[in-house]
């Protein structure tokens, strides 16, 4: 990164062991993408529900040449959880951008449609088939902004889809 890390607290005190998961996950960060300009994380406790407990949401803004990638997930109790998931969904982003920088992955005004068809929830995967009745394959943690463990069979999607080791697969799925 050219700008050192920015990591933003809010609601709650920082610890020694909280910022070096974020260094730790922020520094991986460079494997995927050696270009990264800058990387911000924001970590908050936005709401304070009394029948739900603290619940965390971890935000990652990251430049890249010519582009911001943003990360957004839906809050979690556990903080480091919160941590793992966003960096993770940070990291399929920069993968993602690298795709399109390179041209493996052409770009598409809007995105396909498809409908969900089947669910593993215990083993964090399903199928979503197209209009044209294809199915094609997405891991849980190809889902952008809802939690595999909320879909439901029937839900309508738009999905990025790409080759996988054993056909077409789906990322950046995103619940319509």
């Amino acid at each position: 990164m050219e700008i050192p890390l920015q990591i933003t607290i809010r609601d709650f005190e920082l610890t020694d062991a909280i910022k070096s998961e974020i260094l730790d996950k922020a520094g991986k960060l460079d494997i995927y993408y050696d270009r990264i300009m800058r990387c911000r994380v924001v970590v908050e406790t936005p709401h304070r529900h009394h029948h739900e407990g603290k619940l965390y949401n971890v935000q990652i803004h990251i430049t890249v040449p010519g582009k911001e990638l943003v990360v957004k997930r839906e809050p979690h109790e556990d903080l480091y959880v919160s941590i793992r998931n966003s960096f993770d969904a940070a990291r399929r982003k920069l993968e993602d951008f690298v795709r399109r920088q390179r041209g493996d992955i052409k770009r598409h005004d809007e995105l396909p449609q498809a409908r969900i068809s089947t669910l593993f929830h215990e083993i964090g995967y399903g199928f979503i088939i197209t209009p044209d009745n294809r199915e094609i394959y997405f891991h849980e943690n190809s889902i952008v902004n809802r939690d595999f463990k909320s879909l439901k069979e029937g839900m309508e999607v738009r999905f990025v889809e790409e080759k996988g080791e054993k056909g077409p697969q789906a990322s950046s799925v995103t619940v319509i």
